[in-house]
């Protein structure tokens, strides 16, 4: 699937779409009481591992859900209890009638009464439910990382602009106040000119051989494997962290824990809308074993403006994210905040300096208020496909092993058709794009 150019007027007029949707929600139906089945969003969770659990959550009390999926039964099984057991709680309005449990997604998606769904699968599972989902006139939150590849990230990019659908990305930092003045202290200008990125994050492990097992009873692996290459059953291919080392299933830490970093720098630069024109890096990956994702890695991405991000494992860049000027430095990470000068951090902003997305009641909140308002989210699709980009770039950098020109407008590489061919990926029958 050849790249779309994308520029920013394309963008905007796209995304003004998102403003008058062909389709309205259910729970945007009428403006009742609060509770009343008219202000109640209805959700469908796809995917209810550890953190599909964990997103679902915490959307229970915001939102009404009405369905989950997975393909392992006791875990279906065992979230939809959890369910019926807040609901039985807290007496949902409406009529509720119970949360429903599929081992396919395309059960769920096919219900009319499903105004959105949260999708946490195993990354090589985000894209197709995504824009199915919008096809079907849903919202979408998903897990990050967006995709494997820069093409399957154009494509959804490209489907919820098309289908007028809200959505947002997991990368939650950027519902987090401190991470937030991190970005407005660099957007402002208060380090000065704005010169080097520094992010670090977690790397991936290893493993040993997975030799075949047995498949167990009523497990479709089949629909687990899903559009990735066949390859012979083992539990720890199926489960977290193993599958999130394998690049059939993921790209590693360098997507899976990196973005959320990369995504900060983007934020921090202003430039969520492009990308680098320039990467170089190196990385190792395993030589034995089933997993194949780097284990070390440092890459250099170079802005049009000149700016540069180094992003590297945690053991040669401090975790979090650095912002370094020409006058000071603000440095994030998750619960923590410093910088030089320390005056920074007592900093006001005014009403004529730039003001970042300030998202009310956290993460999930915001993309209630979004599908609700119909308004921007925190992380919405080109912004987040444009940071899940530089992760994807850095991967095949460090693959490659030489300097890549990139062109961030038309989304390929410059006179390089070696790494152009790595920006997708062929598909397992009958999936497809």
């Amino acid at each position: 699937m050849a790249p779309r150019r994308v520029t920013r007027r394309r963008f905007l007029k796209s995304a003004a779409a998102v403003l008058a949707p062909a389709i309205v929600p259910a729970s945007a139906l009428g403006a009742g009481q609060r509770g009343a089945p008219s202000d109640r969003v209805t959700l469908g969770a796809i995917g209810v591992g550890g953190q599909g659990t964990g997103v679902l959550r915490a959307f229970l009390g915001r939102s009404q859900a009405l369905a989950v999926c997975d393909p392992k039964p006791e875990r279906r099984a065992a979230v939809k209890a959890m369910v019926d057991g807040f609901y039985g709680q807290h007496k949902p309005s409406g009529g509720y009638k119970g949360c429903a449990a599929y081992a396919d997604f395309r059960e769920l998606i096919a219900r009319d009464d499903i105004d959105a769904v949260s999708i946490a699968t195993p990354d090589h599972w985000h894209v197709i439910p995504a824009i199915m989902a919008a096809k079907a006139g849903k919202d979408v939150i998903c897990e990050k990382p967006l995709a494997l590849n820069v093409a399957e990230g154009r494509a959804l990019a490209d489907a919820i602009t098309r289908y007028g659908r809200v959505f947002q990305q997991g990368t939650q930092q950027r519902s987090d106040a401190r991470f937030r003045f991190a970005c407005e202290l660099a957007r402002n200008q208060r380090i000065g000119r704005l010169h080097t990125i520094r992010v670090g994050s977690p790397a991936s492990g290893a493993s040993g051989p997975l030799p075949e097992q047995p498949i167990p009873k009523d497990f479709d692996y089949d629909l687990w494997l899903g559009p990735a290459r066949w390859a012979p059953y083992h539990e720890g291919r199926v489960r977290t962290p193993i599958w999130y080392f394998i690049s059939d299933y993921s790209m590693g830490f360098i997507s899976g824990w990196g973005i959320h970093h990369v995504d900060i720098g983007q934020w921090g630069n202003g430039t969520d809308l492009t990308g680098p024109v320039e990467i170089e890096g190196v990385g190792t990956f395993p030589t034995e074993g089933a997993c194949d994702t780097a284990t070390a890695w440092r890459v250099e991405c170079t802005y049009a403006s000149g700016v540069k991000m180094i992003f590297a494992d945690n053991r040669q860049e401090k975790q979090g994210v650095v912002f370094e000027g020409d006058e000071g430095w603000v440095y994030v990470r998750r619960g923590f905040i410093d910088a030089q000068p320390k005056s920074l951090l007592s900093e006001k902003l005014g009403p004529n300096d730039v003001h970042l997305h300030v998202s009310h009641g956290g993460h999930q909140q915001d993309f209630i208020n979004g599908i609700k308002t119909r308004g921007e989210t925190a992380c919405p699709i080109e912004v987040a496909h444009r940071s899940n980009s530089i992760c994807q770039l850095s991967d095949i950098a460090i693959r490659l092993g030489r300097p890549l020109r990139w062109d961030p407008e038309a989304e390929q590489f410059i006179n390089d058709a070696e790494a152009d061919r790595m920006l997708s990926r062929a598909m397992r029958a009958p999936w497809h794009l």
